[in-house]
């Protein structure tokens, strides 16, 4: 099939058909209505964009390039196509708590006009986001700042709506990866669990799509773990009790449980990628850990293991980590400042697949393909099914200053993105939830200019829309708050007296004393005393607590 030949989507159809469904609540209906849509599209090309844009992405996680418009670059954009300037559209944005419908009001009353319009299609679209991802240096922002006014003067009201959602990242639709999951498989008639195993091992739905349409049950079968692309991290839940775990599993491989930031590690063809938990390419953020892999691991693998940071032969707090996957500059003070230390404990892949075989398995290859050096070293496993012996590496866990234990099925596949009971995480601090931070407030006197309340949400899965669940203000240092004003501030959509709106990008880990019932907030729940533990800067939006988390936790709390 030759995609030239064919039709072209037109992003015109592309946001009729987003207008149409973002007023569909029905998860059914709108699997539904997606499948029949996507189902009808010509070309590879154009079937790979709307799934992905109609999950608010234009690139999978993996993916380095980002097109790198913020909030800011939005407004100037809208100020050159249209003249209307950002404090008018703030006010817009007060009354419709939506940047998207704001860009479709400033553009519905635009006066300029091209002589010769262009119909934007998604593959154009497509080749601008490629451009303005490429775009670096001095110069760069004022040429990107022009490609959007540009966007935003061809454009139709409806078409600002959507453009400005999907640069955002943000396009409020109600559609997260369960919806495209279950429409890719009710398009072609695929099982879901063969599209989301496919999707969990390339990250990347557009991709699934194509090969769902043009080879079928079988194409998405015939998927393989590849190096340089990374496979969704296997989770663990969390375990009432050493001895539930011995109930569940009869032999148990017990290890420390580092505090530290997962990672995974591809190295073949003469490369060596580091992914986070979010998937995000960190490797010039850690060249020493990059050195000692030249050094102690054999090529073509990808392992699975945790950076911790290490001073004075005890481990630091999570958040120095953190730092170092967010530098991009200085880099080499940063590595005497904030020395790290890998610790593997898994291995996916060694001149082929190995994520269906057992763990005990994949522990030998693990000893064959790592030899320990340094800064390098395989997570001590101790296999028991002795209650005692348990607690015993539980004690030394938490005497080295660690999390707890790790407990896994010896027997067990590597299950990419599942959250079963495989792996049982056993910690010694109290129950916290992973929440997503979607406003905040300036605080008063001397921290007027520091945001010092944050307003956070769980998610809806299969939706993926964000409901509050309360705000949190207290667990903050004042460099804390320094620090995370100087992260938001870019994220801020509208502000209404000391009330800012971000866009949602960063998780919290906030602990409480108890998840209560709240008509107040969208979830129907509210944390009572919620303190600030850290920023989950190594979990994407996605990954944030669920709502029937929540609601599980509060059960549980009434039982208990």
């Amino acid at each position: 099939m030759t995609n030239e030949m064919l039709t072209p989507l037109t992003f015109a159809e592309f946001a009729e058909f987003c207008s149409v469904i973002e007023k569909i609540s029905s998860t059914l209906e709108l699997a539904a209505r997606i499948a029949s849509f996507i189902k009808k599209i010509d070309s590879d090309a154009d079937l790979y964009d709307s799934v992905m844009f109609l999950m608010g992405r234009v690139y999978p996680p993996w993916d380095e390039r980002e097109v790198g418009v913020g909030v800011g670059l939005i407004y100037e954009a809208l100020k050159l196509a249209t003249g209307v300037d950002r404090r008018k559209i703030e006010d817009w944005i007060r009354e419709t708590g939506d940047l998207g419908l704001a860009a479709e009001r400033a553009v519905s009353g635009k006066k300029q006009l091209t002589l010769f319009e262009e119909e934007l299609t998604l593959r154009k679209l497509r080749e601008v986001f490629d451009e303005m991802s490429s775009l670096v240096g001095e110069g760069s922002q004022k040429k990107k700042i022009r490609m959007l006014a540009d966007l935003y003067i061809t454009a139709s009201p409806l078409e600002a709506r959507y453009l400005t959602r999907l640069i955002l990242g943000e396009m409020r639709l109600g559609v997260g990866e369960g919806i495209i999951r279950d429409a890719i498989a009710k398009a072609w008639g695929i099982e879901n669990e063969v599209v989301e195993r496919a999707y969990m091992i390339s990250n990347d739905f557009g991709k699934v799509a194509v090969v769902a349409r043009n080879e079928g049950r079988e194409g998405l079968l015939k998927m393989k773990v590849q190096l340089h692309i990374p496979v969704r991290m296997m989770l663990a839940q969390v375990a009432d009790s050493i001895s539930e775990a011995v109930e569940e599993m009869g032999k148990v491989a017990v290890e420390w449980k580092f505090d530290g930031s997962r990672v995974q590690v591809h190295y073949g063809n003469g490369k060596i990628t580091i992914f986070s938990r979010r998937l995000e390419n960190v490797t010039n953020a850690l060249p020493e850990i990059v050195e000692e892999i030249k050094k102690g691991v054999s090529e073509n693998v990808i392992l699975d293991g945790e950076v911790i940071a290490v001073k004075d032969g005890k481990p630091m707090p999570f958040q120095h980590v953190l730092r170092r996957f967010r530098r991009k500059h200085e880099v080499g003070k940063m590595v005497e400042k904030i020395p790290l230390e890998v610790y593997f404990f898994d291995v996916l892949y060694w001149d082929g697949e190995l994520i269906d075989r057992p763990l005990e398995e994949r522990r030998k290859v693990l000893e064959t393909v790592v030899k320990e050096g340094e800064r390098l070293k395989i997570a001590t496993q101790v296999v028991t099914s002795d209650v005692s012996e348990i607690e015993r590496v539980y004690g030394d866990a938490l005497e080295a200053g660690h999390e707890g234990v790790m407990m896994k099925n010896p027997f067990s596949p590597y299950v990419p993105g599942k959250r079963g009971k495989h792996w049982l995480k056993l910690k010694a601090v109290m129950e916290t939830l992973d929440l997503v931070v979607v406003g905040g407030e300036w605080g008063e006197g001397k921290r007027s200019h520091w945001l010092s309340s944050f307003e956070l949400a769980c998610i809806d899965p299969e939706t993926g829309k964000l409901l509050t669940v309360g705000k949190v203000a207290t667990g903050f240092t004042e460099d804390d708050l320094q620090e995370l004003t100087e992260l938001f501030k870019p994220l801020i959509e509208y502000q209404e007296g000391k009330r800012v709106i971000f866009t949602p990008k960063y998780v919290f880990e906030v602990a409480y004393q108890e998840i209560q019932k709240s008509p107040k907030y969208e979830s129907g729940f509210a944390l009572r005393f919620p303190r600030y533990v850290r920023l989950r800067d190594d979990k994407d939006v996605d990954e944030a607590d669920s709502i029937e988390r929540v609601a599980r936790l509060y059960e549980s709390q009434r039982k208990g």
